[in-house]
């Protein structure tokens, strides 16, 4: 039962983001807690991100932007070489709570202030999304306000988040795997989970241009604060157990 939840709820946030371009990777990791370990959530929740974001760049090829490649890979390696050092000293059982905090503070802090402009704007994004993400598990909103910046037109915001984040969370993985977190013990439910995001993000990519760009901001906000702090009190209570 609880994997058909985790494929379904990995089917219902791919699809998501795939219409509206960002929030079903901080969705998803809030509703594992419960389903799985939560010292296994974040290393998981990076390799079926992974998968979902570049299922979601594969069925919209022709809307890649490739300037944004390579600072972005470079960016991502160095974000990873530092924020593995965070996460060398940090028990996986704890990182949840610390991904809720963190996930707070990126939802409800004006991100304008802290994003660089420019031209070290994308490189900065690869190297901050993935420090971050390394501890916090998904911080996709942040990125979209430097992408947002380069270029307003939905289809290349969408497709174009989809390729930050699919280097995002294979750099983690990999990370995470350098680390010493066991994928292979995990293979069923990372195979069950990444046919529910790849269904997603086909379907969500077909009904994207149906779909008209509505203000759910605030009603996301407060949802995922909720979820958040959820998170954080689930992974004190597990810790005192």
């Amino acid at each position: 039962m609880d994997l058909l939840i985790l494929a379904m709820a990995g089917f219902a946030t791919s699809l998501m983001t795939a219409v509206i371009g960002l929030g079903g990777g901080i969705a998803l990791m809030l509703v594992m807690p419960g389903l799985m370990p939560l010292a296994a959530i974040i290393p998981v929740h990076a390799f079926v991100q992974f998968v979902s974001n570049a299922a979601r760049v594969g069925f919209a090829f022709h809307h890649v932007d490739f300037r944004l490649l390579l600072p972005l890979i470079c960016g991502s390696v160095l974000g990873a070489a530092i924020g593995s050092q965070a996460v060398g000293v940090v028990s996986f059982a704890v990182l949840p709570a610390i991904a809720g905090i963190i996930i707070v503070l990126v939802v409800w802090l004006p991100h304008d202030r802290f994003i660089p402009k420019g031209r070290a704007a994308t490189f900065a994004l690869g190297a901050y999304q993935t420090g971050l993400g390394m501890v916090a598990g998904a911080t996709g909103p942040l990125g979209a306000v430097v992408l947002n910046r380069m270029n307003t037109e939905r289809e290349w915001l969408v497709v174009n988040t989809g390729v930050y984040m699919t280097i995002n969370h294979g750099v983690r993985s990999v990370a995470f795997g350098l680390l010493g977190f066991a994928f292979h013990a995990w293979w069923l439910t990372i195979a069950v989970m990444s046919f529910g995001v790849i269904l997603g993000a086909w379907l969500g990519t077909r009904l994207r241009q149906y779909v008209p760009q509505t203000n759910y901001e605030t009603v996301f906000k407060w949802v995922v604060t909720a979820l958040a702090l959820r998170l954080v009190i689930l992974t004190v209570l597990e810790i005192k157990a």
